[in-house]
């Protein structure tokens, strides 16, 4: 069974046209980190239906057949798993605040840019304007 990376479908635009700056130095900061690889692998398995499925054969195995009580221990592997994965999670909404508030500063800078040569161009229209109007003006008088 084939997998989607779900950072493929974010990370990869559909049209093949150019990224998002944002996205392109986000995904090339997680690339040079090892110990985020590791979390972003770890977190892709961990929600996905593999994940699920193993878990539930792990599970079913042990209470059925490797421990006549296994309420205690299993117990105990559980909440220490919920506990990592509730890590993992965390580092996953971390990551995805860290890079919207990256394309949302690159997204501002870009407006901030465009404004600021709109507004020097509807003043250079208007220089322009002004002169046309006056020589005209200047002629027929």
């Amino acid at each position: 069974m084939s997998q989607t990376d779900p950072r493929d479908l974010v990370d990869l635009p559909s049209d093949g046209g150019p990224e998002h700056p944002a996205v392109v130095a986000h995904r090339t900061r997680r690339a040079q980190d090892v110990q985020l690889r590791i979390a972003d692998t770890i977190t892709a398995f961990a929600g996905s239906m593999v994940f699920v499925y193993l878990h539930a054969a792990v599970f079913a195995v042990w209470m059925l057949f490797a421990e006549h009580k296994p309420w205690p221990t299993l117990t105990l592997v559980v909440s220490l798993e919920a506990i990592f994965l509730s890590a993992f999670v965390m580092i996953g909404q971390n990551r995805q605040a860290a890079f919207q508030q990256d394309k949302a500063n690159h997204d501002f800078i870009a407006q901030e840019q465009e404004l600021q040569r709109n507004t020097e161009l509807t003043r250079l229209t208007h220089e322009l304007a002004t002169e046309i109007h006056d020589r005209i003006l200047g002629d027929a008088g």
